[in-house]
């Protein structure tokens, strides 16, 4: 804005409430004024608060004596006033009439309030024209352009229109059309010598008012013409306001141009698009936009913008009336009257309508006769209409400004398009036509519209102010897409690819790429799709076709030859006065935080769209070397030199590609594609690239989560492309960029890694991969123009060996280690680190266990007697290395929990490592325990220890602290249980193996968590058992063999009891081992059996026979549990006989439950050890001298019966009989030896 420009809102005010005068435009602090207005029936509002002035404080008018003669003009006449303004100088030139762009002046300068704010943007003087349609027989033309809900308005002079369409051949589609349906024989109508005259008198009695001191500078020479000149007035308004060249012409119109290069414009008032493109074949638009900022109007060169709400319509107003102080208020405005002609209706308004748009309290009239002044008259704003001869209701106009709004707004609904609101000299009909849609009815094209640049630029401009706020509302998304898209409707590519590129890459930033989009309330907004105008329900259009008549619509006439081209038509003017006569039935579009699809690859989908339009525009752009002339080696190279005066396209544009620019070093090299540092399409082309890279990361990510892992590795190839060549253009790297590079490569590395745990489904893999949409493949050839993208080539190759994909995944996590923790980067990203540092722990665990699987597989493969193979032995070494790594990656960020898993798989690797040294002897057996085996073993235990010992406490993480717990104890028992079956004789004493035995045992019982309750308690169940069983069968061992040491042998004997009984009691808790229950108690009847033999007295015999006795009467747990599952396996079999014919699947039945060799090879041991016990009980109670009780004899009666019966037993029944059998007889002997004992006693 201009120095005298006040950047706070000022408001113009009458009289304060103490009669206290309120300087006019001069004082900040000064409260909007509501003004309320009374008119002759009825009163309206009107509130003016200055936006905008470059007028100083207002002087006291001098009032002139009576009979100074006006025909003479004063010392100062037509010098340059800061009183008066611009008005003092144009007053009898050409640029009194309103100019073509006029709003568009004052639309950039307050971008904020279009859109949204602000109903009506215009010069004053056509507001004053409109609201004067149903008083004035005059014509009216005007253009309407839409932006959200402003209307722009500007004067439409349709005869300076054709003036040059005649003399450029532009414009005719219109002029045809005119001369067809409007007017078919016009003529330019040339000023009266009356009207000079009447224009001349105004501007002397202004310079008059304003007390000239002789200190005004002259104005220039082109306009600071005397009287004589006069009469060159009508011929200089010929060529009046001058209209633009079409976009493809660059022929200057303008005349005015020595006033022009005088007047000072200021930086931020210029409107010069300089070098938005360098395209060979676009015109000189610096040319045609100069001229707007001084012959067009496209600066904003009103001596005060003014925010006028009347009623409630809100204008931005655009002023020059001149406003004096002195009288009873500090504003007047001064006003000029031939007393023999009477104040109309028509100046009344115009008087009125002035005032209430200033502010302005009062007005002060100055009569003359023939230019002899008179008298002066004051009249206060709100008396004007009641004045004599001119009164009108404030009421009606009120009434006409509502309709005239309702009207345009329910018409004018499409952004972009200019309308043209037309009523010819003497007629009552109003016609609106679209002459954007006429225009391309033409086979003209659609830059013979001179509003399309401009109002596209308008429509960038409100999008890119409403993306450049600081918190701005998502849902406002919707209008700037809406706008965006109009903006690069109206635009040509070719002339325009720096808008058209800009505008592409904000519509990409509009998507949100990482979350779904909802409303407020939580649910999904709808998809709207409207691009060139506002959403609108068709059935509101149906009833406002109906009821037209009635609501005193604008139904277009049927009549073809008038009519059919019209949008609307106001049938009467008389319809405007009518209170409420029209309605704006049309619904402003609701502001969705994005009106597309929820959808994310299609929203990331679209977004690629954009960047690949903004792409092509900038690749547009760039001139190629086969488009270059030939250099003349004599001819000088001209050097371009950027024009001081940026445009504020290209300034928006820079601004917002400043927000996430690199930091860039000066280079004066071009790029690939010819692109120099610096300029607009290298910044363009640098966000772009990063846009697309964003994309198509979350277009992987989202593969990813779906396990289409073919498809997300093609994804995140094509986004490390768009690095790659974004690397290639920029020559230094932001922060933020390089952290984005690093989330691409861990993704590539997550990908790489599921192919390699997913190695099923290659096929289905390998097709996603190879698969392409034409957009990719367009915008590969956009990034091909600048690197060939192959950087990454290895990284997201698709490979089909597991073993490369996890060296490529573990590669890709090494790259991100080393980039997060390059320079600040590590200070800035702590979390993002710690993530790096559990990835590559990870992939390294994985690597690892992929080494131990492949040397476990060797193993296996190996032949028996075979020695370790180096390869074996190097598979080892990777596998350690690889978990040595993961561990210290773990341990950096204090990951106790995966640091202990990792330490579980070394323990496992090591457990390997025995097995693999694992002695064979000559035959091909197993040969004894060997140092190797026994040293890998205690290195397992040493790590599944260390394990232990990070995770301190099992409330840690239970479920780690109960795998390595158990693995701890399966080691132990592993190491006693190989010592035990495969004694290392050979090496040491046996006494020495039974302690280590011992000790291993123990060990691994004491992690035995027989008490928690979980899905290993059985299993711990079933290992204590064991181990207290394998402990008693070992000192059962040593108590038969052992020989003269009685104090040890008795030693052996307890503790070989005491282990039976404690394995008895953990197998019978147990519901799927009878078969270890059977096989413990029979080892306790052998041991009792082996103890009866050293034993001399028949009564210590008889006992140790009975307490046999009594351990067989308790087998009978374990058989009934046999029996059920003999009956279980008999039902399965009778039902598969039913359904099925297969006998496989009886088989199949039997033996994933139990094992019937294993059941009747006990089976053929228990009926003979009892048989033996009954025989040696009835022999020793039948020689017994002491004779016995009842008890004893129904004993012996039971044992003889059932001795008998085994005796006389087929061993050739089925095996469930045999079972039930013994079952039978246990239950026999169960009722007869408790009373025999208690007898005995």
């Amino acid at each position: 804005m201009n120095a005298a420009t006040s950047d706070s809102e000022s408001s113009l005010s009458i009289a304060g409430e103490n009669g206290n005068d309120i300087p006019l435009e001069c004082r900040e602090d000064t409260k909007n004024t509501e003004v309320m207005c009374l008119g002759s029936v009825n009163e309206v509002k009107s509130r003016a608060v200055v936006k905008y002035s470059t007028a100083p404080p207002p002087t006291t008018y001098a009032l002139l004596q009576e009979k100074t003669d006006l025909k003479l003009p004063p010392a100062n006449w037509l010098r340059e006033s800061t009183e008066l303004g611009p008005v003092g100088t144009t007053i009898l030139g050409s640029s009194s009439k309103s100019k073509p762009f006029s709003s568009f002046g004052m639309a950039y300068d307050f971008i904020d309030s279009i859109g949204n704010d602000v109903d009506v943007v215009s010069d004053s003087e056509n507001i004053k024209k409109l609201l004067k349609i149903p008083y004035s027989k005059s014509h009216v033309s005007m253009a309407v352009h839409r932006v959200g809900r402003t209307l722009l308005l500007d004067e439409l002079d349709i005869q300076e229109l054709f003036m040059r369409s005649s003399q450029t051949g532009d414009w005719n589609w219109l002029k045809e059309f005119y001369q067809r349906l409007v007017d078919q024989k016009w003529q330019r109508k040339k000023k009266s010598k009356e009207q000079w005259y009447q224009r001349a008198i105004l501007s002397k009695f202004l310079y008059y008012s304003i007390n000239g001191n002789g200190a005004a500078e002259p104005v220039p020479a082109a306009t600071g013409e005397s009287t004589q000149r006069e009469d060159e007035g009508p011929e200089r308004d010929e060529m009046g306001p001058s209209w633009p060249a079409p976009l493809e012409s660059s022929t200057s119109v303008s005349e005015d141009t020595s006033a022009s290069k005088q007047e000072s414009v200021p930086l931020e008032n210029t409107f010069a698009l300089g070098h938005v493109s360098s395209t060979p074949k676009e015109q000189n638009l610096t040319t045609v936009f100069n001229e707007g900022e001084n012959s067009q109007g496209l600066k904003n060169d009103f001596v005060r913008n003014i925010l006028w709400t009347f009623e409630d319509i809100h204008m931005l107003v655009g002023t020059n009336m001149p406003i004096f102080g002195g009288g009873r208020y500090p504003a007047v405005s001064l006003r000029l009257r031939d007393n023999n002609k009477p104040i109309n209706v028509l100046t009344g308004i115009d008087y009125w309508l002035d005032n209430l748009m200033c502010n302005v309290p009062e007005l002060v009239m100055c009569f003359h006769v023939n230019g002899i002044v008179q008298k002066y008259e004051m009249i206060k704003t709100e008396d004007i209409p009641d004045l004599d001869n001119s009164t009108f209701s404030t009421k009606v106009v009120k009434d006409i400004a509502q309709n005239i709004l309702s009207f345009l707004k329910s018409n004018c609904t499409k952004e972009g398009h200019t309308y043209w609101l037309f009523k010819a000299s003497g007629s009552d009909i109003v016609k609106l036509y679209d002459l954007t849609t006429l225009c391309e009815d033409t086979t003209e094209e659609k830059y013979q519209n001179p509003f399309t640049l401009p109002v596209a630029v308008l429509l960038y401009k409100v999008a890119s102010n409403m993306m450049m706020k600081k918190g701005q509302n998502k849902k406002h998304y919707g209008t700037i897409r809406t706008l965006l898209l109009n903006c690069v409707k109206l635009l040509d590519q070719e002339r325009h690819p720096q808008i058209v590129a800009s505008a592409n890459f904000m519509l990409s930033e509009l998507f949100q790429l990482d979350e779904p989009q909802k409303g407020e309330d939580g649910e999904s907004l709808p998809s709207g799709n409207s691009e060139d105008s506002y959403s609108e329900e068709e059935e509101e259009e149906e009833e406002l076709s109906e009821d037209s008549d009635e609501n005193g619509s604008y139904s277009t006439s049927k009549d073809p030859s008038d009519d059919s081209k019209a949008v609307a038509i106001i049938k009467s003017v008389g319809e405007l006065s009518v209170p409420e006569k029209y309605k704006s039935t049309h619904q402003i579009r609701p502001n969705y935080a994005c009106p597309v699809s929820h959808d994310l690859e299609e929203r990331c989908r679209l977004v690629l769209s954009y960047v690949l339009k903004g792409l092509k525009a900038v690749d547009g752009s760039i001139k190629k070397e086969s488009e270059l002339p030939a250099a003349d080696p004599n001819t000088p190279i001209p050097l371009k030199y950027e024009d001081i005066t940026h445009s504020a396209v290209e300034k928006e544009i820079s601004l917002f590609l400043d927000k996430d620019e690199p930091c860039q070093e000066d280079s004066e090299h071009p790029t690939r594609s010819g692109i120099i540092p610096g300029s607009w399409q290298y910044k363009m082309k640098l966000q772009l690239f990063l846009k697309a890279s964003k994309a198509y990361y979350v277009l992987s990510d989202a593969a990813t989560n779906l396990m289409k892992y073919g498809r997300a590795l093609r994804y995140i190839k094509i986004a490390l492309q768009c690095h790659d060549a974004y690397c290639s253009v920029s020559t230094s790297l932001h922060t933020e960029v390089l952290r984005f590079h690093s989330m691409c490569l861990s993704l590539c590395g997550d990908i790489q890694l599921m192919l390699a745990q997913n190695t099923s489904n290659r096929a289905a893999y390998l097709e996603e991969y190879n698969y392409q949409t034409k957009d990719d493949q367009e915008i590969l050839h956009s990034l091909h123009r600048e690197s060939s993208c192959q950087a990454f080539n290895m990284a997201t190759e698709l490979a089909t060996d597991p073993e490369h994909q996890l060296s490529v995944s573990c590669k890709c996590y090494e790259a991100v280690h080393d980039l997060v923790v390059s320079g600040d980067f590590k200070e800035q990203s702590p979390e993002q680190l710690n993530q790096v540092l559990k990835r590559l722990g990870n992939i390294r665990n994985e690597v690892g266990v992929f080494y131990m699987n492949r040397a476990a597989t060797v193993q296996t493969e190996r032949a028996v007697n075979q020695a370790v193979s180096t390869a074996e032995q190097e598979l080892w070494k990777k596998s350690f290395s690889c978990f040595e790594k993961g561990i210290k990656d773990f341990e950096a960020i204090g990951d106790a929990t995966n640091t202990a898993l990792l330490l579980c798989n070394i323990g496992r690797l090591m457990r390997i490592c025995a097995q693999a040294h694992c002695a064979m002897g000559s035959d091909l057996k197993r040969g004894e325990f060997s140092p190797e085996e026994a040293l890998y073993y205690n290195k397992a235990i040493d790590y599944y220890l260390k394990a232990m010992r990070s995770l301190v406490k099992r409330e840690m993480h239970p479920a780690v602290w109960d795998s390595v717990n158990w693995e701890l104890s399966t080691t132990y028992f592993t190491l006693a249980t190989m010592q035990q079956d495969y004694a290392p004789l050979s090496r040491k004493a046996q006494e020495q193996i039974e302690r280590e035995v011992t000790e291993a045992m123990m060990k691994s019982l004491k992690y035995c968590d027989l008490h928690t309750e979980s899905a290993r308690q059985p299993l711990y169940q079933y290992r204590a058992a064991t181990i207290h069983h394998r402990l008693a069968s070992m000192y059962h061992s040593c108590f038969r063999n052992q020989v003269g040491d009685e104090h040890l042998r008795k030693q052996h004997r307890g503790l070989a009891e005491l282990h039976y009984n404690k394995a008895v009691k953990l197998f019978q808790l147990l519901r799927d081992a009878p078969c270890e229950l059977l096989r413990t108690q029979l080892e306790q009847v052998a041991f009792a059996e082996f103890q009866m033999t050293g034993q001399s007295s028949n009564s210590a015999k008889l006992k140790t026979l009975s307490g046999a006795l009594e351990i067989m009467t308790e087998t009978k747990h374990a058989f009934q549990l046999i029996h059920k599952e003999l009956l279980e396996e008999q039902r399965q079999l009778s039902d598969c006989t039913e359904d099925c014919s297969d006998p496989n699947k009886t088989e199949g039945g039997s033996s994933a439950g139990l094992n019937m060799e294993e059941v009747l090879k006990l089976i053929n041991v228990f009926e003979p050890s009892l048989s033996f016990l009954l025989l040696h009980l009835v022999k020793l109670m039948t020689t017994t001298k002491k004779k016995s009780g009842p008890a004893e004899e129904g004993a012996f009666k039971i044992y003889k019966q059932v001795y008998s019966v085994l005796l006389r037993a087929d061993k050739t029944t089925p095996l469930i009989t045999r079972v039930e059998l013994i079952l039978d007889l246990l239950d026999q002997l169960a009722s007869r030896t408790g009373g025999r004992e208690s007898g005995g006693q």
